[in-house]
């Protein structure tokens, strides 16, 4: 799984992907800061299983911290985008298919208002991220009709084939875009489209679909960035009346950034997530007006900075993804004597079979049988799994 973090330039989206996954990264207020695309880790936080089973885990990947385990994500932050990025300008061509890999999308935009569309300062308020909103989709949109575009001649031709023919020749061209089988057919249902012969597609039918596309195969999370600065709770509130289908999250990455950076270098205690932090050493005057300002602008005012809550709804809302955990009925620790070693995410809908080929090859190949380890009942190769499942496959060696 692949979370990309795009935005205009400027909108604080370095700073979004540097507090989430501490990678240091050029952060300067002007355009294409961000050049080649930067990649890093973030996690999502789930409810361990541990005190459950009457063990301390001792995970090989993430960690865990009362009883919260912090699962690894990729993260890749590209360029910022501009209007007609889709025809290439400020380089969207190749930021954009910088996201080609990207299974969701992470909008992070300038709630404050204090840049304008090309990314350039402006005076805080006096800029409507509203169209920040509406022009990423679009030109995300526009991309993906490009690529259908330039597929559409060899597609036209299997017209007269079956469905299924046409599903799996659509699937073929689009594949780099995420139009996997699955995906196509889904987005020719939602779309009205299953039905009707691509000869006879319309420039409006194509943009219907391809925007569908975007829409199932890279949905779109809103990072309301920058709540540190008075002009963004008003325009929060404006971006949500305007858009309440869509998922809008509050944050600071500033805010995140300066208070992983304290905890890092021991002046604090601080979780990812949390409300509040523990002061561990004595701090200057800048260090002590710095988290005042931090505490009551973002983390009394929303409850948290944000940025792990966008993650954490990025994989479990947005991509409707679970963790699971490999475990043993008998035995809890792997070869190395780790406990509970790892959480896996996995698609909802996910099955015991599923979960078996994502372990290992042979794991499915060779399956039996798997074990809840919760309630210690087997379950066949079709059980679909829950969020937070133990489980155990035995599987015959080859």
């Amino acid at each position: 799984m692949q979370i990309g973090v795009v935005g205009k330039p400027s909108s604080g989206k370095s700073t979004f992907f540097s507090a989430a996954t501490m990678v240091d990264t050029a952060i300067a207020n002007y355009p294409f800061t961000t050049i080649e695309p930067n990649k890093g880790t973030g996690f999502v936080r789930v409810e361990c299983i541990d005190k459950e089973l009457g063990v301390q885990c001792n995970p090989r990947q993430g960690y865990c911290k009362n009883g919260t385990r912090f699962v690894p994500v990729e993260l890749v932050d590209v360029a910022g985008l501009v209007p007609d990025a889709h025809l290439g300008k400020g380089k969207g061509n190749a930021f954009l298919d910088d996201l080609r890999q990207a299974d969701v999308l992470i909008h992070v935009v300038d709630a404050s208002g204090s840049t304008n569309e090309k990314g350039e300062p402006v005076a805080a308020g006096s800029h409507d991220p509203c169209k920040d909103v509406e022009f990423l989709e679009r030109e995300i949109d526009l991309w993906f009709f490009g690529i259908t575009e330039k597929n559409w001649q060899k597609l036209a031709k299997i017209s007269t084939e079956s469905k299924t023919k046409t599903v799996e020749a659509m699937a073929q061209s689009l594949s780099g875009i995420g139009g996997n089988e699955k995906n196509i057919e889904k987005t020719l249902r939602k779309s009205g489209l299953l039905e009707k012969k691509l000869i006879q597609w319309s420039e409006e039918d194509k943009m219907t679909f391809a925007r569908t596309l975007r829409e199932i195969s890279k949905p779109i999370v809103i990072a309301a960035n920058k709540m540190d600065i008075a002009s963004a709770e008003e325009n929060l509130k404006k971006m949500k009346e305007s858009f309440p289908d869509k998922t809008i999250i509050p944050c600071s990455g500033f805010a995140e950034l300066a208070l992983k950076k304290a905890a890092k270098e021991g002046f604090l205690e601080y979780e990812p997530g949390s409300k509040d932090f523990k002061k561990l050493k004595e701090l200057n005057e800048k260090q002590e007006k710095l988290l005042a300002m931090v505490k009551e602008r973002v983390l009394e005012k929303f409850g948290s900075s944000g940025v792990q809550d966008v993650l954490d709804k990025t994989v479990f809302e947005a991509l409707g993804y679970i963790a699971v955990f490999p475990a043993g009925t008998k035995k809890l620790a792997d070869s190395e004597g780790n406990i509970l070693p790892d959480c896996i995410l996995m698609p909802k809908g996910s099955t015991a079979l599923d979960f078996a080929f994502k372990l290992h090859t042979d794991m499915g190949k060779g399956f039996i049988r798997a074990i809840d380890v919760k309630s210690k009942q087997m379950v066949g190769k079709e059980h679909l799994l829950k969020h937070r499942d133990g489980i155990e496959i035995v599987f015959k060696k080859p």
